[in-house]
Protein backbone atom coordinates (compact mmCIF):
# COMPACT_ATOMS: atom_id res chain seq x y z
CA UNK A 1 0.00 0.00 0.00
CA UNK A 2 1.40 3.50 -0.88
CA UNK A 3 2.61 6.08 1.57
CA UNK A 4 -0.10 8.59 0.99
CA UNK A 5 -2.72 7.26 2.66
CA UNK A 6 -5.37 10.11 4.11
CA UNK A 7 -5.20 11.35 6.88
CA UNK A 8 -8.54 13.61 8.22
CA UNK A 9 -7.81 15.70 10.96
CA UNK A 10 -10.69 16.99 13.38
CA UNK A 11 -10.03 20.24 16.30
CA UNK A 12 -11.58 20.58 19.42
CA UNK A 13 -14.17 23.13 20.81
CA UNK A 14 -12.60 26.64 21.24
CA UNK A 15 -10.07 25.65 17.66
CA UNK A 16 -10.38 25.65 14.45
CA UNK A 17 -8.69 23.65 11.49
CA UNK A 18 -5.70 25.88 11.76
CA UNK A 19 -4.32 24.76 14.85
CA UNK A 20 -3.38 21.93 13.02
CA UNK A 21 -0.34 23.99 10.84
CA UNK A 22 2.49 23.07 12.33
CA UNK A 23 0.97 18.81 12.13
CA UNK A 24 -0.34 19.67 8.83
CA UNK A 25 3.20 20.79 7.21
CA UNK A 26 5.04 17.89 9.18
CA UNK A 27 2.65 14.86 7.44
CA UNK A 28 2.39 16.23 3.88
CA UNK A 29 6.86 16.07 4.00
CA UNK A 30 6.47 12.79 4.57
CA UNK A 31 4.11 12.85 1.21
CA UNK A 32 0.55 12.03 3.25
CA UNK A 33 -2.96 13.48 1.56
CA UNK A 34 -4.06 15.38 4.75
CA UNK A 35 -8.05 17.09 5.07
CA UNK A 36 -8.34 19.08 8.04
CA UNK A 37 -12.21 19.68 8.98
CA UNK A 38 -13.84 22.10 10.21
CA UNK A 39 -16.37 21.48 12.09
CA UNK A 40 -19.45 24.50 13.41
CA UNK A 41 -19.26 23.07 17.50
CA UNK A 42 -23.19 23.50 17.12
CA UNK A 43 -24.23 19.82 18.31
CA UNK A 44 -22.07 16.88 18.64
CA UNK A 45 -24.78 15.40 15.80
CA UNK A 46 -23.84 18.29 13.18
CA UNK A 47 -19.75 18.35 14.06
CA UNK A 48 -20.51 14.21 13.09
CA UNK A 49 -22.74 14.64 9.79
CA UNK A 50 -19.85 17.45 8.74
CA UNK A 51 -17.25 14.86 9.13
CA UNK A 52 -18.98 12.18 7.75
CA UNK A 53 -19.12 14.55 4.07
CA UNK A 54 -15.50 14.71 4.56
CA UNK A 55 -14.99 10.89 5.00
CA UNK A 56 -16.98 10.06 1.89
CA UNK A 57 -14.63 12.16 -0.09
CA UNK A 58 -12.08 9.77 1.00
CA UNK A 59 -11.15 7.09 -1.66
CA UNK A 60 -8.17 5.31 0.36
CA UNK A 61 -7.81 4.20 3.73
CA UNK A 62 -7.84 6.92 6.10
CA UNK A 63 -6.83 7.81 9.37
CA UNK A 64 -9.05 9.49 11.36
CA UNK A 65 -7.59 11.83 14.09
CA UNK A 66 -9.49 13.97 16.88
CA UNK A 67 -8.09 16.48 19.34
CA UNK A 68 -10.13 17.01 22.61
CA UNK A 69 -13.90 17.22 21.36
CA UNK A 70 -12.69 15.88 18.17
CA UNK A 71 -12.53 12.47 19.94
CA UNK A 72 -16.21 12.41 20.38
CA UNK A 73 -16.63 13.25 16.98
CA UNK A 74 -14.22 10.98 15.28
CA UNK A 75 -15.67 8.40 17.63
CA UNK A 76 -19.32 8.89 16.04
CA UNK A 77 -18.48 9.85 12.42
CA UNK A 78 -16.24 6.39 12.11
CA UNK A 79 -18.83 4.35 12.75
CA UNK A 80 -20.02 2.15 9.61
CA UNK A 81 -17.32 4.24 7.45
CA UNK A 82 -15.25 1.23 6.38
CA UNK A 83 -12.51 3.67 4.84
CA UNK A 84 -11.39 4.86 7.95
CA UNK A 85 -8.77 2.16 9.22
CA UNK A 86 -7.15 3.65 12.23
CA UNK A 87 -8.29 6.87 14.96
CA UNK A 88 -6.16 8.85 16.78
CA UNK A 89 -6.92 10.16 19.91
CA UNK A 90 -4.74 13.43 20.72
CA UNK A 91 -5.38 14.41 24.37
CA UNK A 92 -9.40 13.80 23.48
CA UNK A 93 -12.56 12.17 24.49
CA UNK A 94 -13.29 8.77 23.60
CA UNK A 95 -16.49 8.69 24.93
CA UNK A 96 -18.34 5.40 25.72
CA UNK A 97 -21.98 4.70 24.31
CA UNK A 98 -24.62 6.74 25.56
CA UNK A 99 -21.99 8.91 27.20
CA UNK A 100 -21.65 13.18 26.82
CA UNK A 101 -18.69 15.46 27.38
CA UNK A 102 -20.94 16.57 30.45
CA UNK A 103 -22.13 13.43 32.57
CA UNK A 104 -18.32 12.04 31.60
CA UNK A 105 -17.11 15.04 33.75
CA UNK A 106 -19.09 14.46 36.58
CA UNK A 107 -17.51 11.38 37.23
CA UNK A 108 -14.11 13.08 38.74
CA UNK A 109 -13.39 16.39 40.03
CA UNK A 110 -12.99 19.20 37.73
CA UNK A 111 -9.77 20.46 35.64
CA UNK A 112 -7.93 23.09 36.66
CA UNK A 113 -8.89 24.97 33.06
CA UNK A 114 -12.60 24.52 33.54
CA UNK A 115 -12.41 27.70 35.55
CA UNK A 116 -11.85 29.42 32.67
CA UNK A 117 -14.70 28.57 31.10
CA UNK A 118 -17.44 31.20 30.43
CA UNK A 119 -20.72 30.99 28.90
CA UNK A 120 -22.94 33.97 27.08
CA UNK A 121 -26.31 34.19 26.92
CA UNK A 122 -26.71 32.35 22.94
CA UNK A 123 -25.68 29.38 24.70
CA UNK A 124 -22.34 29.02 23.88
CA UNK A 125 -18.94 28.07 25.89
CA UNK A 126 -15.58 30.58 25.90
CA UNK A 127 -12.52 30.69 27.42
CA UNK A 128 -11.75 33.92 28.98
CA UNK A 129 -8.61 35.89 27.03
CA UNK A 130 -6.60 36.34 29.74
CA UNK A 131 -6.85 32.54 31.22
CA UNK A 132 -6.89 31.16 27.95
CA UNK A 133 -2.92 30.78 27.76
CA UNK A 134 -2.58 29.21 30.94
CA UNK A 135 -5.95 26.90 30.40
CA UNK A 136 -5.17 25.58 27.08
CA UNK A 137 -1.83 26.24 26.05
CA UNK A 138 0.46 26.85 28.22
CA UNK A 139 3.65 25.60 26.22
CA UNK A 140 2.68 27.49 23.50
CA UNK A 141 4.46 30.90 22.80
CA UNK A 142 2.95 33.83 24.16
CA UNK A 143 1.94 35.30 20.70
CA UNK A 144 0.54 31.73 19.71
CA UNK A 145 -2.19 31.65 22.64
CA UNK A 146 -2.51 35.35 22.10
CA UNK A 147 -4.06 34.33 18.24
CA UNK A 148 -5.24 31.16 19.28
CA UNK A 149 -7.51 33.23 21.91
CA UNK A 150 -8.53 35.87 19.77
CA UNK A 151 -9.34 33.41 17.02
CA UNK A 152 -11.01 31.01 19.49
CA UNK A 153 -14.70 29.19 17.93
CA UNK A 154 -17.69 29.16 20.47
CA UNK A 155 -18.19 25.80 21.67
CA UNK A 156 -22.27 24.95 21.89
CA UNK A 157 -23.67 23.49 25.19
CA UNK A 158 -25.76 20.80 22.87
CA UNK A 159 -21.99 19.58 21.94
CA UNK A 160 -21.22 19.85 25.28
CA UNK A 161 -24.06 17.62 26.36
CA UNK A 162 -24.84 15.52 23.46
CA UNK A 163 -24.59 11.48 23.46
CA UNK A 164 -22.55 9.04 22.01
CA UNK A 165 -24.02 6.21 19.95
CA UNK A 166 -21.90 3.38 19.35
CA UNK A 167 -18.46 4.07 19.13
CA UNK A 168 -16.05 3.44 16.47
CA UNK A 169 -12.97 2.26 18.85
CA UNK A 170 -14.97 -1.04 19.66
CA UNK A 171 -14.14 -2.02 15.85
CA UNK A 172 -11.45 0.08 14.77
CA UNK A 173 -7.91 0.20 16.01
CA UNK A 174 -6.85 3.22 18.16
CA UNK A 175 -3.97 5.25 19.26
CA UNK A 176 -4.23 7.77 22.40
CA UNK A 177 -1.48 11.19 22.93
CA UNK A 178 -1.56 11.59 26.75
CA UNK A 179 -0.41 15.04 27.52
CA UNK A 180 0.54 14.93 30.85
CA UNK A 181 0.52 19.00 31.49
CA UNK A 182 -3.03 19.62 30.26
CA UNK A 183 -5.14 21.77 32.73
CA UNK A 184 -8.17 21.03 30.43
CA UNK A 185 -8.62 17.15 30.27
CA UNK A 186 -6.81 15.73 33.86
CA UNK A 187 -4.63 13.43 32.84
CA UNK A 188 -5.78 10.09 34.65
CA UNK A 189 -9.45 11.02 32.62
CA UNK A 190 -6.70 10.37 29.45
CA UNK A 191 -5.52 7.51 30.30
CA UNK A 192 -8.90 5.75 31.60
CA UNK A 193 -10.31 6.57 28.16
CA UNK A 194 -7.50 5.12 26.31
CA UNK A 195 -7.17 1.84 28.48
CA UNK A 196 -10.92 1.20 27.88
CA UNK A 197 -10.49 1.24 24.34
CA UNK A 198 -7.32 -0.36 24.44
CA UNK A 199 -5.25 2.13 22.51
CA UNK A 200 -1.75 2.29 21.79
CA UNK A 201 -0.47 4.93 23.77
CA UNK A 202 2.18 7.44 23.66
CA UNK A 203 3.37 10.60 26.29
CA UNK A 204 4.11 13.51 26.16
CA UNK A 205 4.53 16.46 28.28
CA UNK A 206 2.32 18.75 26.98
CA UNK A 207 -0.27 21.39 27.63
CA UNK A 208 -3.93 20.60 25.94
CA UNK A 209 -2.53 22.38 22.77
CA UNK A 210 0.40 19.69 21.53
CA UNK A 211 -0.19 20.54 18.32
CA UNK A 212 1.40 23.87 19.05
CA UNK A 213 4.28 23.11 21.29
CA UNK A 214 4.67 19.31 20.60
CA UNK A 215 4.00 19.23 16.75
CA UNK A 216 6.57 16.41 15.69
CA UNK A 217 5.25 14.02 19.04
CA UNK A 218 1.68 14.85 17.57
CA UNK A 219 2.72 13.72 13.88
CA UNK A 220 4.80 10.88 15.10
CA UNK A 221 1.64 8.91 16.57
CA UNK A 222 -0.33 9.90 13.32
CA UNK A 223 2.13 8.05 11.59
CA UNK A 224 2.02 5.32 13.44
CA UNK A 225 -1.51 4.71 12.69
CA UNK A 226 -1.03 5.24 9.23
CA UNK A 227 2.03 2.55 9.35
CA UNK A 228 -0.08 -0.25 10.83
CA UNK A 229 -2.61 0.38 7.99
CA UNK A 230 0.46 -0.56 5.04
CA UNK A 231 1.66 -3.43 7.26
Amino acid sequence: MSKNANILLVHGAWADGSCWSKVILLLQAKGYKVTAAQIPLTSLEDDIAVTRRLLAAQTEPTVLVGHSYGGAVITGAATGQAQVKALVYITAFGLDQGESLDSLSKQGPQSPGSAAIEPDSSGYLWINREKFHQAFAADATADEASIMATVQKPFGVASFTGAEGMPAWKSIPSWYLVCTDDQMIPPPAQELMAKRMNATVRTVPSSHAPFMSRPREVAEIIELAASSIRA
